[in-house]
């Protein structure tokens, strides 16, 4: 796997007309969690109207308690409000971190823009400490830039 590879499925997911956007986007959260092995929950979350607040959107991986997230908590929160990548190498050095499991080690989360507005994010969680390079911030913003074209 490669991420180069890994364009081409995304753009053809994208491209797929027929499926609704959540099914689209549960797709990509699909291909990435299986095809990265470092990739262990993957989700998207969204502005909840215009509250201040996120909302979970399609995800795969373990279940979570949290549905809504504030704006400022947690790295998802903070994403909301900094609208820049957030990589976190090793979550338990993070004070803001909201814990979603015990084997999560690390998180990276990108937001998703339309208009130049942040409207949500890509959330990835991994059980490896420190497996994020530049090389998933570069692709994983491909992936958010494909996405705001659906939304």
């Amino acid at each position: 796997m490669t991420f180069t590879s890994l364009k081409p499925q995304i753009e053809h997911i994208i491209s797929s007309t027929e499926k609704t956007v959540d099914v689209r986007l549960k797709n990509i959260c699909e291909l990435l969690e299986a095809e990265i092995p470092y990739y262990n929950w993957v989700g998207f979350y969204f502005k909840n109207g215009d509250k201040n607040e996120l909302k979970l959107g399609p995800y795969v991986g373990e279940p979570t308690d949290h549905i809504i997230i504030p704006f400022g908590k947690g790295i998802c929160g903070q994403v909301a409000v900094s609208n820049k990548n957030f990589v976190v190498p090793d979550v338990s050095a993070q004070d803001n971190y909201i814990a979603c499991s015990m084997t999560v080690k690390a998180e990276i989360v990108i937001p998703i823009f339309v208009n130049n507005e942040n409207i949500g994010q890509i959330d990835i969680d991994s059980n490896t400490i420190d497996p994020f390079s530049e090389a998933d911030e570069r692709f994983l913003e491909f992936v958010c830039k494909k996405v705001a074209t659906i939304l």
